[in-house]
């Protein structure tokens, strides 16, 4: 079940050594003006290459786009864009067709699929489809700017690294999105150690939403944080969506915690944002936030122990190919894109009412 939404339906779909991978839209405004300019930087943010400790494979992720689009406008009906894979080497997973990749989809794929999924470089599971969920979130992203709506996203923790809190002001780096080029040297140089020992480290992102207006969402099952988590579950890696003072913050007592309300400039707010602008599943006007954890890449340099499946036996595994020593640099703008997609889906519901 490769598809998400309620008012504006994403469907993913390929696999990562496959001819292509793409995306289908639907729901989308009519309307949005296709920005090659602006879609062109969001892919850019998401491809290889352009940080310490990202893989080597080289696509371009040039895109065409079958359905969707008339003179430069989305029509309203559902928009098909696709990518071509070009760079793959697929003979570089020949050992990991038989032995299981630890904390890989091996395993689970298997099983879903009898057998017959296409694990090459992690098939229908592999962040290559991410390529798709970030073309489709630029896309909102462009609607959500016409509202007054932005995303914007940092770099909290690489590994063992922690970042300073974020300013909300500037960024050193727009691809890592930290603010100070002190924090892209210490990153630059921890991935570049954690390359040499063969390992991978994972890292924590947070994301938020300013100028969403009070009363989106439902309460309880349909409440704006289970919508926004269902999608940024589905990316690749993630273990953990928090939102606001989250786990964190649980050890302070509530007249800390407490969110005040004030009245200034004919509008209300408050004077602290814990609740990550979100109260009773329904937003409050505050910039929404929140925090994603990934786990670090699983298939790393060295050996691990694992079960061969064609002869049902113990053996070792050493992964090879090219993979990303922390592939959270490249997740920001997919983390981001699937804010947007989420945002754009409530707002849809406000609209129907």
């Amino acid at each position: 079940m490769s598809y998400w939404g309620k008012n504006v339906q994403l469907q993913i779909f390929g696999e990562s050594h496959g001819p292509c991978v793409g995306a289908t839209i639907s729901g989308l405004p009519s309307g949005i003006w296709i920005d090659d300019s602006f879609i062109d930087k969001e892919l850019y943010r998401r491809r290889p290459g352009n940080a310490e400790g990202q893989t080597k494979r080289i696509e371009k992720d040039e895109y065409t786009i079958v359905s969707g689009v008339y003179q430069g406008y989305t029509t309203g009906t559902p928009l098909t864009v696709t990518f071509k894979n070009k760079d793959t080497r697929s003979h570089d997973y020949k050992d990991m067709k038989v032995k299981l990749r630890p904390s890989h989809a091996d395993y689970t794929q298997i099983i879903k699929s009898d057998g017959f999924a296409d694990r090459r470089g992690g098939g229908h599971s592999s962040g290559r489809l991410t390529v798709g969920i970030v073309f489709a979130g630029a896309l909102a992203k462009l609607w959500l700017r016409e509202m007054g709506i932005h995303i914007e996203s940092r770099l909290l923790q690489v590994g063992a690294l922690t970042m300073k809190e974020p300013q909300w002001v500037k960024i050193a780096d727009p691809i890592l999105q930290v603010e100070s080029k002190e924090e892209v040297t210490e990153i630059t140089k921890y991935l570049l150690e954690i390359a040499k020992q063969k390992d991978s480290v994972g890292g924590v992102v947070t994301t938020r939403a300013i100028g969403m207006p009070p009363g989106v969402g439902e309460t309880f099952f349909d409440c704006v944080e289970g919508r926004l988590a269902s999608l940024l579950f589905a990316i690749p890696g993630v273990k953990g969506v928090e939102f606001g003072s989250g786990f964190n913050k649980v050890h302070q007592v509530g007249s800390v915690l407490n969110d005040s309300f004030i009245y200034e400039n004919q509008s209300i707010s408050t004077t602290s944002n814990h609740s990550g602008g979100i109260q009773g599943g329904i937003t409050n006007g505050m910039p929404i936030q929140c925090q994603i954890a990934f786990k670090p890449t699983p298939t790393i340099g060295i050996e691990q122990k694992t079960v061969d499946i064609s002869a049902m036996e113990a053996t070792k595994l050493e992964g090879k190919g090219r993979h990303d020593v922390c592939y959270v640099t490249r997740a920001l703008p997919v983390v981001e894109a699937s804010m947007a997609l989420g945002l754009l889906d409530l707002i849809g519901d406000a609209n129907d009412e």
